[in-house]
Parts: structure tokens; sequence; C-alpha cells
């Protein structure tokens, strides 16, 4: 028997969700490439 679980979660439907899921890919990108010229990235707000 396997220990691990697999969750199917359902995609983003609503408006507000998708521009969360937006926002948070543009972060990502933002401290990706900080990351990659070697700064340090900021914790919190």
């Amino acid at each position: 028997m396997s220990k691990t679980a697999a969750v199917a979660l359902a995609p983003a439907s609503s408006p507000f969700a998708r521009l969360v899921a937006a926002i948070d890919r543009l972060l990502l990108a933002y401290a990706e490439m900080n990351i990659r010229n070697g700064d340090v990235p900021r914790f919190g707000l």
C-alpha cells in the first residue's frame, strides 16, 4: 500500500481567484529574478 496521497484540486474559476493567482505568479517571477541576480529576498509585506 502506498504511503502517499494525491489530491486533485479544481481550477480557480472565480475572477478574484484568478486575480490572486496572477499576482502570485508575478511575485514569484520577481523573487526568482532577484535570487538569480544575487539579491537577498525580503520576507514579509
